[in-house]
């Protein structure tokens, strides 16, 4: 065990040593220091040589998980309640901010809340100790109170099976993949409390109409955060004897089969989501849209299809990573190509909250100060201390690190699934070192302007 983890920690710190790629989530724009093709290829070469060496190695890898105790039961009581109440709270004020506050989105609550501290700072948060969506859920919130003046939960019927988490995954699509990224809505404020009262209203009549099952699996936010809480190295959760943390390996909650083949395609979308993020700021992107645009005489709305056709590519790639998967293996006690993406689909969530890290962590950070100082606080620049060496290591640290998280388990997955987990493994590994050249291309890419 030993000396597989030394060998693993030589070639990340040789390849952090060699430097980075550009700034997303910042102001500055940053040129990689070396040869980007370097930089690729010892990126590729040490997802590679990770997965090589796992195949190789005798043993499973394992760490052991720790306890600790954290809260006892009346404080985190209180600690759960009054964390639902500042948020809603928070919603309510981010609502009335964006209708009554600021026109200038750099000084109007709604905008920085909403997009930053709710939706990618909340992201971050689940990423390390586990999703608090359940507890911080505005609409949950108000469902839970208005089921305790009811007397019992409200619902006027079961949450149907066959509708998985389709809901989840549309309104992703639309909220993060569309909203956000491909409209002027986050940098208008009476928009985006327009876009928070039409997301709550859905989720509250969802909820009337089926009950609990619907924020579990309807709601965008939940599905997203719970994937991601997947890879939480710590995480909070409700014990006998209060509130307790565990401390674990960051695969281990990446190696259990997702439910449905909705959540494997949610998994797939939200690595390309995050990826399609940082692609809309690259040169290259403005290019291929004005050429779309141009080709088909649609306008700006193009950028819709080409969204939903980049979704499609990293579906059907996915797809053909579990189909060679399965013909190149004997096979194991569920042959099924279904049983497959659901087995492979939660190995590459790591990959998603990598580039997830890299791409927002800094820009969580300074919109967080922004808020602070709407809100009448001080104004402070909490990124003053970032040097050049610091962003490019904590760049391909984030997204490198993530990629290998990915291999070891996929490593533990398909050993566990196949006698011929060596072959089992190439297909994937394959996938992880494209999806590890592509995070890092998007990351070197200049910002248009």
């Amino acid at each position: 065990m030993k000396r597989r983890w030394t060998l693993a920690s030589v070639a990340l710190g040789l390849l952090l040593a060699t430097g980075v790629a550009t700034a997303h989530g910042v102001t500055t724009r940053f040129d990689a220091p070396i040869p980007l093709v370097h930089l690729y290829a010892g990126a590729g070469a040490t997802v590679a040589l990770t997965a090589l060496f796992l195949t190789v190695s005798v043993g499973d890898v394992a760490l052991p998980a720790r306890r600790v105790d954290l809260l006892t039961p009346d404080t985190g009581r209180v600690a759960r309640i009054a964390a639902r109440l500042l948020f809603l709270g928070a919603f309510a004020g981010a609502v009335y901010a964006g209708i009554a506050g600021p026109a200038n989105p750099t000084e109007n609550f709604a905008v920085a809340f909403t997009w930053a501290v709710w939706l990618k700072g909340v992201g971050l948060l689940a990423a390390l100790f586990g999703s608090p969506w359940r507890t911080l859920s505005p609409w949950r919130t108000v469902y839970d109170g208005l089921s305790v003046l009811e007397g019992d939960e409200i619902a006027l019927a079961a949450y149907p099976d066959w509708l998985g988490d389709w809901p989840a995954l549309v309104g992703f699509a639309a909220l993060v993949g569309v909203a956000e990224n491909l409209t002027r809505i986050p940098a208008d404020p009476q928009l985006t409390a327009v876009l928070l009262v039409g997301y709550a209203l859905v989720m509250l009549l969802g909820g009337v109409a089926f009950g609990p099952s619907w924020f579990e699996r309807g709601d965008p936010l939940a599905v997203l955060y719970r994937l991601f809480g997947r890879v939480a190295p710590f995480r909070v959760r409700r014990a006998a004897g209060g509130y307790e943390l565990d401390v674990r390996a960051p695969w281990r909650g990446c190696t259990d089969a997702v439910p449905s083949l909705t959540t494997a395609a949610f998994v797939v979308a939200a690595v390309y989501t995050v990826s399609f993020d940082g692609f809309m700021e690259a040169p290259e992107y403005q290019t291929l849209l004005f050429d779309a645009r141009d080709l088909l005489g649609t306008g700006p709305v193009t950028s819709v299809p080409l969204y939903f056709a980049g979704a499609v590519a990293f579906l059907a790639a996915f797809w053909l990573v579990t189909v060679v998967t399965e013909l190149v293996t004997d096979g194991g006690p569920d042959t099924s190509l279904r049983g497959t993406v659901l087995t492979l689909a939660p190995t590459v969530v790591p990959i998603a909250v990598a580039y997830e890290l890299a791409h927002n962590v800094y820009f969580v950070v300074l919109q967080t100060a922004r808020v602070v100082d709407v809100l009448g606080g001080p104004a402070t620049d909490p990124l003053a201390w970032l040097t050049l060496s610091a962003y490019w290591t904590t760049q391909v640290g984030l997204v490198v690190g993530g990629h290998v998280v990915a291999v070891v388990a996929a490593h533990r997955v398909v050993h566990a699934r196949y006698e011929r987990g060596g072959l089992a493994h190439v297909p994937l590994t394959a996938l992880m070192i494209g999806y590890t050249v592509l995070s890092l291309w998007i990351i070197s890419r200049p910002v248009a302007t």
